[in-house]
């Protein structure tokens, strides 16, 4: 320390170096900062100079960003952002729910808007009809903010209760008794340990593994712990006169103390199966004692606002980090975990034991892993087996020690959720042929028994989901699900989800309506409306043509839902890749469809899915209906197998290695098929005589 030499009066340890002189903070500048000095490398003047110039321009930077409000209602959220946002990225971080299927792209038309009050630069598109123009909607992908803004989420836009496949007490009670052995990852054992003596002077951790030894509950020589609770041991220990609870996680190849506490008491052990499905997120909770559900929970994955298929949230997580897809996930997987621990007065400290279910991309994204390769040729991840992991170390609200078995998966494209299904439908334990279908996003098929399996996935998009439709939409309240039409009048009746007025359609109501109107001749097998283009039910919107489903009088939206020649041409698409990627598997394993025992049909969507009306369109083969079987939700159903037994977890890791999987993205015969599958049904009418014959009539 000495006087600064502007300030005598003030005593610093800063020294220059070059000229030998000390400088208090008032006077911290390099004198030179042009002219080279051999000091500069180890200068602290220079270098609190420089943080201060950058600092400064930092500050400077922020004071030029202007931010604005943005106010969404009904539910009056309010968030600042910065000048030149867009209203999407305004609602994602006021955590107000918009589906933007497209990944903000203006592509897909469903993240609409009104604006009330405020600046905003809006581009042009033709996704918005004149009428919602004329009301003031925006696409909120498209609405740049410029000043303070008021927006209205529309009754379309507004997000409802999903039905989801795998809930209530129908569901759940299937689940009875399909595990007899429960095997939890995570175990608890209380040890009463005989006080160490001077003729027995072993350490604690010593004392510790023959407890365990003696209860031959696990290989004490594979046994590790860690420094934490090697730290806690000699208190925890003598706490209680030497009895305590030992926390034990069995690992595939080891098994590790987690924590040892102070007495025997038991305490409450809870369970999560959690399905991490690309449009919505289940989770069980289930007491771990005799694997009874006792709460289960269900919402829409909040990754949803970053786009509606796997493909668009890898493109959002390479453009805004795989962080922000994390916590968007998380954030969904917690508050369905609070919603069901609050519905049983529950403790999530309780919570030990998770497994977690979805396909690759989501348990990528989950994890902060790296998803992008997983798009890109030759298509690999990063991770297909995961080793047994700790809920604090992902962010799962649950004890921090919880064990988490992520349900591998054997391709980028063919995840655990499929494993999952294979774990609880029992294929690959039997004799029948089967073919396995997750109708979804994905498309998901598994051909095989016993004996071999092979899978693929044939990548029917997100049309099934309400994607690339104009008035469709996930099976939300108010969707239309069933359709019929009358053959001579050609008027529509149907039913909506939660009986209410519709708001738009969804995918097994799409399935129903394109059946019918083929059917009863208002289209053909070309996807065209044949129908008089003057009849009443037919609408002209520039170009397009549609029919009208319901008329404005009928929607809370005051709009006409209708279904036009696009929205036909976007199901043929998806329902196309689907038998498309049935005739190849079958064709590379040397079958068809009359060798086939059983068709096994999965996902949220499978479960409300029209079989009749799904052969009519092409979507399934034409063959006994009495060979389909829905599965309901197969993936939660798996992990809370897995959840419960060591036996299905390692039936899990071994379904999974022994998957044959078709890559079709460079498959020729693939493409083949599915241009043949680009009509109602198909161009081949002999692959459906059942279909033929209603034609006929």
């Amino acid at each position: 320390m000495s006087k600064c030499s502007n300030h005598p009066n003030r005593e610093t340890s800063f020294l220059c170096l070059k000229y030998n002189i000390y400088m208090c903070e008032e006077c911290l500048k390099c004198r030179d900062p042009e002219i080279y000095c051999k000091f500069r490398s180890s200068c602290p003047i220079w270098y609190i100079n420089k943080r201060q110039e950058d600092w400064d321009r930092e500050a400077r930077a922020q004071e030029e960003v202007k931010t604005f409000k943005v106010i969404f209602k009904p539910a009056d959220k309010e968030i600042s952002v910065p000048e030149g946002s867009t209203l999407l990225d305004a609602a994602i971080a006021a955590d107000v729910h918009i589906n933007a299927s497209c990944n903000g792209k203006g592509a897909c038309g469903k993240c609409k808007l009104i604006i009330e009050s405020g600046n905003i630069k809006s581009e042009p598109t033709s996704l918005l009809s004149d009428q919602e123009k004329e009301k003031s909607y925006v696409l909120a992908c498209q609405t740049k903010v410029l000043g303070d803004v008021t927006v209205k989420i529309p009754e379309e836009t507004i997000a409802r209760k999903l039905k989801v496949a795998g809930m209530g007490k129908e569901a759940t009670d299937r689940f009875k008794g399909l595990v007899k052995d429960i095997q939890p990852m995570l175990i608890e054992i209380p040890l009463e340990l005989e006080p160490p003596t001077l003729d027995d002077s072993s350490s604690d951790l010593d004392r510790l593994n023959r407890g365990l030894k003696k209860t031959g509950c696990c290989d004490v020589d594979r046994l590790s712990v860690g420094i934490k609770v090697m730290r806690e041991l000699a208190t925890a220990m003598r706490e209680e006169n030497w009895n305590v609870t030992v926390s034990v996680m069995r690992k595939k190849c080891s098994n590790e103390i987690l924590n040892v506490r102070p007495g025997n008491g038991k305490e409450k052990s809870l369970g999560l199966a959690i399905d991490v499905g690309t449009t919505s997120i289940v989770v069980y909770l289930v007491d771990m004692t005799d694997g009874s559900i006792i709460a289960a929970t269900s919402g829409h994955n909040k990754q949803s606002a970053c786009g509606d298929d796997v493909i668009n949230r890898i493109v959002c997580a390479e453009k805004d980090g795989v962080a922000k897809l994390s916590r968007m996930a998380l954030s969904t997987i917690n508050n369905l975990i609070n919603e069901a621990l609050a519905s049983v007065n529950g403790n999530f400290k309780d919570i030990k034991n998770v497994v977690i279910s979805g396909n690759t991309t989501m348990t990528h994204l989950l994890l902060k892993i790296e998803p992008r390769y997983i798009r890109r040729e030759p298509y690999i991840p990063s991770v297909s087996e995961f080793p047994i992991l700790k809920a604090g170390n992902i962010g799962i609200k649950a004890n921090p020690i919880a064990a988490v078995f992520i349900m591998p998966g054997p391709a980028s494209y063919v995840g655990g959720d499929i494993v999952s299904g294979m774990i609880y439908s029992g294929l690959h334990r039997e004799e029948a042929l089967t073919l396995f279908i997750d109708v979804g996003t994905n498309g998901e098929i598994v051909l095989g028994n016993q004996d071999w399996l092979m899978t693929a996935s044939c990548s029917a998009g997100p049309a099934f989901e309400g994607g690339g439709v104009r008035w469709g939409m996930r099976a939300e309240e108010g969707a239309i699900e069933k359709v019929s039409i009358d053959p001579e009048t050609l008027e529509p009746t149907f039913s909506t989800v939660g009986d209410v007025s519709p708001r738009g359609i969804c995918g097994s109501g799409m399935i129903d309506l394109i059946s019918e109107m083929l059917i009863t001749g208002i289209i053909g097998q070309d996807g065209k409306y044949k129908i008089d283009q003057n009849h009443y039910r037919m609408k002209h919107d520039g170009k397009d043509l549609s029919y009208i489903i319901a008329f404005a009088d009928e929607t809370p939206m005051q709009e006409d839902i209708v279904f036009t020649e696009i929205d036909i041409h976007s199901l043929t698409l998806s329902k196309g890749a689907v038998y498309a990627g049935f005739m190849v598997l079958l064709e590379q394993a040397g079958l068809d469809f009359s060798m086939i025992d059983r068709v096994l049909i999965t996902g949220g969507f499978g479960q409300y899915l029209n079989v009749e009306k799904a052969i009519t369109i092409g979507l399934l083969p034409d063959i006994d209906h009495d060979k389909f079987q829905y599965l309901g939700n197969s993936s939660i159903a798996g992990a809370y197998m897995a959840l419960l037994s060591d036996d299905y977890r390692n039936e899990a890791r071994e379904v999974s290695n022994n998957m044959t999987y078709i890559d079709f993205s460079s498959n020729n015969r693939f493409m083949d098929e599915f241009t043949s599958a680009l009509f109602l049904p198909h161009t081949n009418l002999n692959a459906f005589p059942s279909v033929k014959i209603k034609q006929g009539n």
